[in-house]
This record gives structure tokens, C-alpha cells and sequence, in this order.
């Protein structure tokens, strides 16, 4: 799984994130407080993805989770 934390204030649609991250890795996910969560390892694209998108690269946190 993978997950993505947005530290710090930011303006965005979590919900819409997740439905284009989803999208462009072919997985499922959910949104829970300030993360984004994402079945599979993704987060090389996520990392580019959310860069992409406008957010500072400083701001953002990806880690893998291992169940």
C-alpha cells in the first residue's frame, strides 16, 4: 500500500486527487484525515503525479506499508 501524507496548509480535494491517482495507477484507494492511501507500490508515479499537479515537492510524504 501506498501512502500519501500532505503536511502543512494546503487548498485541495483529497477525494479528487485519489480519483485521478486511481486512474493513472489502475488501483484502488480511500482518503482518511490528511492521507491519501493506494493499493499497490506507486510512489515514483504518485510523487511526479502530485508535482505535477503544483504541490511542493518538500510538502509531500510517500511511504510504503507492508502488511
Amino acid at each position: 500500500m501506498t501512502v500519501i501524507t500532505f503536511e502543512g496548509h494546503f487548498e485541495a480535494n483529497l477525494k479528487e486527487i485519489l480519483t485521478e491517482a486511481k486512474k493513472k495507477c489502475a488501483s484502488g484507494g480511500i482518503v482518511q484525515e490528511n492521507e491519501v492511501e493506494l493499493q499497490g507500490d506507486h510512489k515514483f508515479k504518485l510523487k511526479k503525479f502530485l508535482v505535477d499537479l503544483g504541490f511542493p515537492e518538500e510538502n509531500i510524504t510517500i511511504k510504503e506499508i507492508v502488511d
